[in-house]
């Protein structure tokens, strides 16, 4: 994410402060105040460019619902990522914890998951999205045509959009992630059992959860050629 000079911002913004971490107080509290404001600010521009992707996938849906068409969307989820989660995943990466390095190196503190009935409704997603000229892909990685290891499946991209405040702009990234109703369901249940758990996962469990992604989809190919053959008939 791209800042300019903004008059209103408190603090340097070259010589970023660090993100609060548990158990550590600032040195007094006109730091506190800085930091929060300025980690509020940061995020409340995060949140804009949330709402912008937001509102254009749901302008496609209804331009399809006044075309007659079937939507390709089912729903819409989003969320930006906690001061702790950015700070561990900056540790893990063994980067500064601070706003310019979280800025500058994490793709996913602001998250949009679009869930899709089917999988080429993925890709029209993607293709209309990435169609918008204010719209830039950074990075994709699909994970449907090559699933990971575990078996997981989703089409990720990650792209900037502008927001525009009252005297700047700024070019935000967002991730957004594609999949459908059933990739969605076997992801929040992986994600569960990874994360979630202290106890390693066995390697019973671990092979389970394979053969049920690719049982779900098979489903997700077999529904699809049934709803293409309903269409067909009409």
């Amino acid at each position: 994410m791209s800042m300019t000079n903004d008059e209103d911002y408190i603090g340097d913004e070259l010589t970023m402060p660090t993100l609060p971490v548990p158990n550590q107080s600032p040195a007094n509290p006109d730091d506190f105040y800085k930091m929060a404001f300025q980690f509020q600010k940061i995020m409340m521009i995060y949140e804009s460019a949330i709402k912008q992707i937001e509102t254009k996938l749901d302008i496609l849906n209804k331009e399809n619902k006044v075309s007659r068409k079937r939507n390709p969307i089912e729903t819409i989820k989003s969320r930006i990522k906690s001061p702790d989660s950015i700070a561990k995943k900056l540790e893990k990466k063994h980067l500064p914890v601070t706003f310019e390095s979280m800025m500058t190196n994490l793709n996913d503190i602001a998250g949009v998951r679009v869930i899709c009935p089917y999988i080429s409704d993925i890709y029209s997603v993607r293709e209309m999205l990435l169609k918008q000229p204010d719209i830039t892909l950074i990075q994709e990685s699909d994970y449907i045509s090559e699933p990971k290891q575990s078996g997981y499946r989703s089409l990720h991209l990650v792209i900037e959009v502008p927001v525009y405040l009252s005297k700047t702009e700024h070019n935000v990234r967002v991730e957004i992630q594609l999949r459908t109703i059933a990739m969605d369901f076997w992801a929040s249940l992986e994600h569960e059992l990874h994360y979630k758990n202290d106890a390693d996962v066995p390697d019973s469990i671990r092979r389970e959860l394979f053969r049920v992604a690719e049982t779900i989809a098979m489903t997700d190919r077999e529904m699809e050629e049934i709803a293409l053959e309903l269409q067909a008939l009409d």
